[in-house]
């Protein structure tokens, strides 16, 4: 059994969460600098270049991407042959607790925006610390720890759907009700957008597959040949919205679709639509 100590766990997490907040992936500064390339509408390509130069000046200027520096949503793939351990043999510590420590000291030391409530419907008081993280933890062979931090802004959260669909529904139906769904989102989720499609598993799992899809490559294309073409359709359908850059119109509404699916039960279809803004900050290591 291999151990890794608590502070490493939350040394990691403080920095990706920095990191994700100061600078766009590079396949995603990749998709807009092509975008504005292709870009016919000429305010379009004004509007990418200017979201090209807001990357350049936050990665170089160590400032937030964007005022909203998001929920932080963390996928953890801990090896089974690997345990956190804090210094004093404490056996009650879980990666769980080093990854909230780890948001709230990155939060803290990255002068990032807290933006949690303890109460959803209440009081609605915010926690101060940007915590407790949403974090979804599976169980994978090896002894490493592989860490994906995302931090997800509330106005593009807020138009992500899900819908329970029949076996029997053709993917002609599905395309149309993923565009819809985008197409409802309009300009208050800051296009260009990169949409994550989770199909399959069942109510909750739709919702986390659409989420987990959103930290795929942009350029990696589905291994499979039907989802790959799927996810082409639903690009094409979507920017011949002709939304645009920030809903101002022109050929970008979106610059990636990325499905990822799980097998279902015979009688149901779920299927979820989480969308992110061109601000799609995420990052990740393996410790």
């Amino acid at each position: 059994m291999r151990h890794i100590e608590l502070e490493k766990v939350v040394e990691t997490v403080s920095s990706l969460c920095i990191e994700a907040a100061y600078e766009l992936p590079e396949d995603v500064l990749g998709a807009l600098k092509q975008a504005a390339q292709k870009e016919s509408n000429p305010s379009a390509a004004k509007i990418l270049n200017q979201l090209i130069e807001n990357a350049r000046i936050a990665k170089t200027e160590k400032i937030p991407l964007c005022q909203d520096t998001g929920l932080a949503v963390v996928f953890v793939e801990q090896g089974r042959d690997v345990a956190v351990k804090s210094p004093s043999g404490d056996s009650d510590a879980t990666v769980l607790d080093a990854i909230n420590a780890g948001v709230k000291q990155g939060y803290e030391k990255g002068y990032l925006r807290k933006s949690v409530v303890t109460d959803p419907l209440n009081t609605r008081k915010n926690t101060g610390s940007n915590t407790p993280a949403i974090i979804h933890l599976s169980i994978v062979p090896g002894d490493r720890l592989k860490l994906t931090v995302m931090a997800k802004g509330g106005g593009s959260e807020n138009k992500c759907r899900f819908k329970m669909f029949g076996p029997t529904e053709e993917k002609k139906q599905i395309i149309d009700w993923v565009v819809d769904v985008v197409r409802a989102a309009g300009a208050d989720a800051c296009p260009p957008f990169v949409v994550g499609v989770g199909i399959g598993g069942d109510f909750e799992l739709s919702c986390i597959l659409s989420k987990k899809a959103l930290c795929h490559n942009l350029q990696q294309i589905s291994g499979d040949e039907f989802y790959a073409k799927l996810e082409e359709d639903l690009l094409e359908r979507i920017n011949a919205l002709g939304l645009g850059p920030q809903g101002l119109g022109g050929d970008t509404t979106a610059l990636a679709v990325l499905v990822e699916t799980a097998p279902c039960h015979i009688a149901s279809l779920p299927i979820a639509v989480n969308i992110e803004c061109h601000s799609h900050r995420h990052k990740q290591t393996v410790i």
